[in-house]
């Protein structure tokens, strides 16, 4: 661990090898099969950025499973947060996107106004000014179509 800490490459690297089985299946057990590979990545690369922090060589194990810990536990509260946002995004993928568009007047007054979201802005201005189809939308946005038809469907609701 000494030689990792002075920036010998080697020897990090075999550090970091010597503990990826093992928080490997640690970061499973915690955040499932699909995402513990991605997780583990994340949790080397911080292991190595904050190596020189370490002060005993025999803590190594127990801290680089705290720092596993605290990213699976960040990484499930995020999903979490973002399943409950999305849950319904399945069923708004299904939803008819009305072919009519805005009147200018409409348009120009729903993107000057403070009643919606910087978000639905966005899509607004993507869709009926940059003249982009639902999905380049939600792909330039990195949402989900079903959010894009919610959000646009905001210039439907609003006209008289």
């Amino acid at each position: 661990m000494l030689r990792a800490q002075c920036d010998d490459r080697e020897a990090l690297e075999a550090l970091l090898r010597s503990v990826q089985p093992s928080l490997r299946r640690y970061l499973t057990g915690l955040a499932g099969a699909t995402d513990a590979d991605d997780l583990l990545q994340d949790v080397l690369v911080l292991i190595a950025r904050r190596l020189g922090s370490l002060d005993d060589p025999k803590l190594f194990r127990p801290w680089s499973f705290r720092i596993a810990s605290r990213e699976a536990f960040r990484h499930l509260r995020k999903r979490r947060h973002w399943e409950g946002r999305h849950e319904d995004d399945t069923q708004l993928d299904d939803l008819p996107t009305p072919a009519e568009r805005p009147s200018g007047e409409l348009l120009r007054e729903l993107l000057t106004s403070q009643t919606i979201s910087s978000a639905s802005r966005a899509v607004l201005i993507l869709h009926f000014e940059e003249e982009l189809t639902l999905p380049e939308v939600a792909a330039i946005l990195d949402i989900p179509l079903g959010t894009v038809k919610s959000r646009r469907r905001i210039g439907d609701s609003a006209r008289p």
